[in-house]
């Protein structure tokens, strides 16, 4: 990425395993950044089989505070065409069985989710994506499925008539598990095409659909760059204290071996 300083690569381990790869640390805009392939570098994960908790308890070992997620979308509005930015207020779960919680084991914890984005971080970006030229909508629904096979054409008219706007296969996991590291977190969800509930879809190729990841990749850069150079150094929201009132195990029953797994999650709360 244009700009990105003192680069190098960090392999982490979880307690819950190792993430999709190895993250990118360095400086942009003078501000500590750190990036992480979802899929693996060269796509080599499935939406299905990324180890989620791995890559955001991963995030919060290296001390991020907030996360911007990048992700290419299906549209399924005319007016969120190909190119066009959207920056979701809202997720739909569609997934069938996958992991969206650190808790478990004899610790149990119910964070809010009913507004699922960092509402701050939503607006900044939304700013900066008009000050760096890029044609975005601030609010919308992202609904996530499971894939790895796209909709059928039932599936995406049935979303479309539930109001939905996008459609995707990761981010609703990274949001709940985000919401729990008290990482403030927001999608922008980069439309590459219309889902196949639209006439023309027929007529779209793979060739135009990379050349419209190219396109967004290019935007990307230049969204990042501004919204990294206007972050607050200062959080205001409540995603730094999700968990405050969320952990419902009384602390005399936890789990010592789970307790520990948690700490850098909830020792604040939970003591020694």
């Amino acid at each position: 990425m244009p700009g990105f300083e003192a680069e190098e690569e960090l392999r982490l381990t979880t307690p819950f395993g190792d993430p999709s790869d190895a993250y990118v640390v360095g400086t942009l805009q003078g501000r500590a950044v750190a990036f992480l392939a979802r899929h693996a570098r060269g796509h080599r994960i499935s939406p299905s089989q990324i180890n989620y908790r791995a890559n955001i308890f991963g995030m919060k070992m290296l001390g991020v505070e907030r996360i911007i997620s990048l992700s290419a979308v299906g549209s399924l509005k005319e007016e969120h065409a190909p190119l066009h930015f959207v920056i979701p207020d809202q997720f739909f779960d569609r997934t069938r069985g996958r992991i969206s919680t650190f808790f478990g084991d004899g610790i149990v914890a119910h964070v809010s989710f009913a507004d699922p984005v960092c509402a701050e971080l939503r607006d900044l970006v939304h700013a900066c994506a008009s000050d760096a030229g890029v044609e975005s909508t601030n609010g919308g629904t992202y609904v996530c499925m499971e894939g790895p096979a796209f909709s059928t054409r039932a599936e995406s008219n049935v979303y479309r008539s539930w109001g939905m706007d996008v459609i995707g296969m990761t981010n609703l996991q990274e949001a709940k598990l985000a919401r729990e590291a008290e990482i403030c977190y927001v999608t922008v969800a980069m439309v590459t095409d219309y889902d196949c509930w639209h006439e023309a879809h027929d007529s779209v190729t793979v060739d135009q659909i990379i050349a419209n990841l190219s396109k967004n990749a290019d935007s990307a850069c230049k969204l990042i760059k501004r919204v990294v150079k206007s972050m607050p150094d200062t959080r205001a929201c409540g995603c730094q204290s999700a968990l405050k009132h969320a952990i419902i195990t009384d602390r005399a029953a936890m789990p010592a071996e789970t307790k520990e797994k948690l700490r850098l999650l909830i020792g604040k709360y939970t003591g020694p």
